[in-house]
């Protein structure tokens, strides 16, 4: 990967960082906002695979983790963003192995990958915080606000993941996927 395409990306993550953080909680739905950093990762996941996503995650995450008003320890964010870039490229790799070499998922696979993801991220993110002894919230209330997350994710799905894949399959070149 040049550096140029490094920066790029994370611009991208940059971008989608300083929104979640400060116009969506202008729209927060009980307190929750769109993971659009989350959003950014999966998009990069169906494009490029486990492995970028991966790491685009762990930055990612870092900055989600970094940015203000994070009120939690840092590196949770982090940890679920690789989870999250790694299932969703392996959901790439099954998918493009069904559809044939190169295969690009579909609408309703994209929007199952975000759904998927997003529980899984939220669901790291809040278990990681009960093992660290860092949330002040009920188990209830961290399945509320996991179903609110996966909602909202789903919800800008249409807008965000379309735009985030157009830029990363015009930065990078189609890259096949090895079948095991």
């Amino acid at each position: 990967m040049t550096a140029l395409r490094a920066v790029l990306a994370l611009a991208m993550v940059s971008v989608a960082v300083v929104l979640q953080v400060s116009l969506f909680p202008h729209f927060a739905w009980e307190g929750v906002v769109p993971n659009l950093a989350l959003l950014v990762v999966v998009a990069a996941a169906l494009t490029r695979g486990p492995e970028f996503a991966a790491v685009l995650g762990f930055a990612a995450g870092l900055f989600v983790d970094l940015a203000p008003p994070a009120d939690h320890i840092a590196g949770r964010w982090a940890l679920a963003l690789v989870v999250v870039g790694y299932v969703a490229g392996r959901i790439r790799s099954d998918i493009s192995t069904d559809t044939g070499a190169g295969g690009r998922p579909g609408a309703t696979a994209v929007v199952i990958a975000v759904a998927a993801s997003s529980f899984i991220g939220t669901s790291v993110f809040a278990l990681s915080g009960l093992l660290l002894d860092d949330v002040g919230a009920s188990v209830g209330q961290m399945l509320q606000v996991i179903l609110i997350a996966v909602v909202w994710d789903v919800l800008l799905t249409p807008l965000v993941l379309p735009l985030v894949m157009a830029v990363f399959g015009r930065l990078w070149p189609p890259q096949r996927v090895a079948v095991a």
